[in-house]
């Protein structure tokens, strides 16, 4: 299961729709489960099977598997069903190894019984919201003692009174919207996650169903809202989010947090061009998997993505074996829903610290984003490239 999880951050989050096929519980191969003696129940299952699985351990399901029942030939007198009772059909159902035939043409509706629903609970329930909840703890964590150290980034002189138009209004539009977006995306999913844990204990039930119910119209709807932005902003400002040579000046000085000089910039510096980045690759993973989600069983993403990862040998290169490529299409919104979680966690991580830098970290950031207006003073001494190709702009463009 985890290997899986850490396989999808070898390759991108890439891949072309592809149909799944009937569940499958077998053992990964070239494991080796520790043997358990079943002598006692006569080789069926006993507690130490119950507790090796309750311990997500692996174990050898062969017995199990193996364990169908005879047909109604080989037990005459006994019924259609023969020797097997219903808990032997089920049993062979779960492992594939009865020829069963469904009549409905909905190949979700070929999986009965789908095994991955456990470990895909256990995780959201357990890793999943401990490790994300740490991400985001830490990361507030981390910028208070920065804060703590450093201060908030002054403009040496201070103000001078004289602004410049550093984005425009058709800019500061889709920035908003797009951070608008993120936030109540970002507020409705934490609530999703975290309502059983959080807010039933503390708050009831009928609150937590009313607060989950508002939460995924909320974030099913607004989600498009996001993915309009990132597109707007993607489009504006890609040009200015390309490195060049000043990047590696503004890296050896340490982006002006450290010392007290500050690095020429363009438009944007390079810590600005690595929360562009993030977000766009970021936003359009979170997006695709977003997608995935809002029409279920439509999109399918990750068997064909764990196949390309099998075909160039990356699974095995990274330790951890051939990949099962065969998934149901319950299985591909399992870890649809686990990977639009995880990057969310991520781009929240990064957020938050945008947002510092744009508010309490820097004096003169937020009015860039406010109005749209800033300080000469400020660009001269963050944006000093850029200020200078405006002033020869203006130079250049003859007065009205």
């Amino acid at each position: 299961m985890l290997r899986h999880l850490m396989a999808l951050f070898i390759l991108a989050l890439v891949a072309l729709p592809m149909g799944a096929t009937a569940q499958d519980v077998r053992l990964p191969e070239n494991s080796t489960p520790a043997a358990v003696d079943r002598a006692s129940t006569g080789g069926a299952q006993n507690l130490a099977d119950i507790e090796r699985r309750q311990n997500g351990a692996e174990i050898d399901d062969g017995f199990r598997r193996n364990n169908l029942g005879g047909d109604a030939a080989t037990v005459p007198a006994l019924g259609p069903l023969g020797g097997r009772s219903d808990p032997d059909l089920w049993r062979g159902i779960r492992y594939n190894e009865l020829p069963v035939k469904v009549s409905t043409m909905n190949k979700t509706g070929r999986v009965l019984v789908q095994d991955n629903g456990i470990w895909w609970q256990e995780f959201r329930k357990g890793p999943l919201a401990t490790y994300g909840i740490w991400l985001l703890l830490g990361t507030i964590a981390l910028l208070a003692l920065f804060f703590l150290l450093r201060g908030r980034i002054r403009i040496e002189g201070g103000k001078i009174g004289r602004t410049v138009t550093r984005f425009k209004a058709i800019e500061r539009f889709a920035h908003w919207m797009l951070a608008g977006s993120f936030i109540l995306l970002a507020l409705t999913g934490l609530a999703t996650l975290f309502g059983r844990k959080v807010v039933i204990p503390l708050l009831g039930h009928e609150f937590n169903s009313v607060l989950l119910t508002g939460s995924k119209f909320i974030h099913n709807n607004v989600s498009w809202a996001f993915m309009i932005a990132l597109v707007m902003v993607f489009v504006m400002w890609i040009w200015h989010n390309i490195p060049n040579r000043t990047d590696w000046v503004w890296i050896k000085q340490g982006g002006g947090f450290i010392g007290d000089k500050h690095p020429p910039a363009k438009k944007f510096n390079f810590g600005q061009k690595i929360v562009f980045w993030a977000v766009i690759l970021l936003g359009f993973s979170v997006s695709l998997s977003g997608l995935s989600l809002l029409f279920p069983f439509e999109i399918q993403l990750f068997g064909h993505t764990f196949g390309i990862i099998n075909d160039i040998g990356m699974a095995e290169a990274a330790g951890f074996g051939p990949l099962q490529s065969d998934l149901t299409p319950h299985a591909e919104m399992q870890y649809a829903q686990l990977w639009h979680a995880i990057i969310g966690f991520v781009m929240m991580a990064v957020i938050l610290g945008h947002i510092y830098i744009g508010t309490l970290g820097m004096e003169g950031a937020f009015d860039a984003m406010g109005n749209g207006e800033v300080d000469e003073r400020w660009a001269e001494q963050h944006h000093s490239l850029w200020l200078e190709e405006v002033k020869q702009d203006k130079r250049r463009t003859p007065a009205e």
